[in-house]
């Protein structure tokens, strides 16, 4: 039996213009209604998750930053912290300053205080547009290098305005380093965490406060930090837009985003039936 649904957002549960459909808001609330957990697993911050919680009618819990930071929904918009987990200061800079002598174009960011605060270096606003971090450049900041890596960070970003996040990640592993988790989501930066925390650590650090078994989650996810969430739920679910990472890791596909993939699986679970298209 399915207690819990965690579902990621942008590219799984949107649509591409960013929007929750009619239909995925109704699976959502029958969801709810017969007693299941809707747990929302993002790489966005709180602060981007703001504007989906409405459409979706999110509450209860959610998880931020890759499953670095999770947080207790309140009425109104606000959150309280559950958890929340740094990539230390010695592991980023050993990692920024290896990077920059194989790319020295790279430029960093470290998101902190719950993702209220934004350190981007010196030039890293002029790669940015809103829709990277739901912020502003003007709100990022231009912070010297030293001043990004002083403190420690629940989310570390390494972007390249020459390279591709998936290039940028093969030169990360080639460095041979360790101390840190990286990923990336389909946004135009590598995203770099504690040492093994990603999605799927988060959740079931969260299925741990609310006793919930990992056979009883159904996740959907699309990009490659999805991979472990859906690798680890007891049922894992792709969107048929998926990166190959998504894919492999999945027990099933379903339609994309655009065609309500998760909705048509959710109405399958309720209805009583295991379809999912493939």
């Amino acid at each position: 039996m399915i207690r819990l649904i965690a579902t990621d957002l942008d590219g799984t549960l949107l649509h591409s213009d960013r929007t929750v459909s009619p239909r995925t808001r109704a699976a959502l609330d029958a969801a709810r209604a017969a007693g299941i957990e809707v747990v929302p697993v993002t790489a966005r911050q709180p602060n981007g998750l703001r504007l989906i919680v409405e459409q979706a009618g999110f509450e209860g819990y959610a998880i931020c930053g890759n499953g670095a930071y999770a947080i207790r929904l309140n009425p109104g918009g606000d959150h309280d912290t559950l958890f929340e987990e740094h990539l230390d200061v010695a592991a980023q800079t050993r990692l920024a300053h290896a990077l920059l002598a194989a790319r020295p174009e790279v430029r960093f960011a470290s998101v902190r205080a719950g993702g209220s605060v934004f350190m981007g270096q010196e030039g890293y606003a002029d790669l940015a547009t809103y829709q990277d971090h739901k912020r502003h450049p003007h709100e990022m900041g231009r912070y010297s290098l030293a001043e990004v890596l002083a403190g420690s960070s629940l989310k570390f970003i390494a972007r390249s305005p020459l390279v591709s996040p998936r290039e940028l990640y093969a030169e990360v592993q080639k460095l041979g380093l360790d101390g840190f988790f990286a990923t990336h989501s389909g946004a135009p930066f590598l995203e770099i965490l504690a040492p093994g925390v990603h999605k799927a650590w988060g959740l079931a650090r969260l299925c741990g406060l609310l006793g919930v078994e990992r056979s009883e989650v159904l996740a959907f996810g699309d990009a490659t930090n999805d991979a472990e969430l859906l690798r680890w739920a007891g049922r894992g679910v792709a969107m048929a837009n998926a990166e190959p990472e998504a894919l492999a890791a999945a027990d099933e596909v379903t339609l994309s985003n655009d065609e309500d993939g998760v909705a048509i699986v959710i109405e399958a679970l309720l209805a009583g039936t295991e379809q999912a298209e493939s």
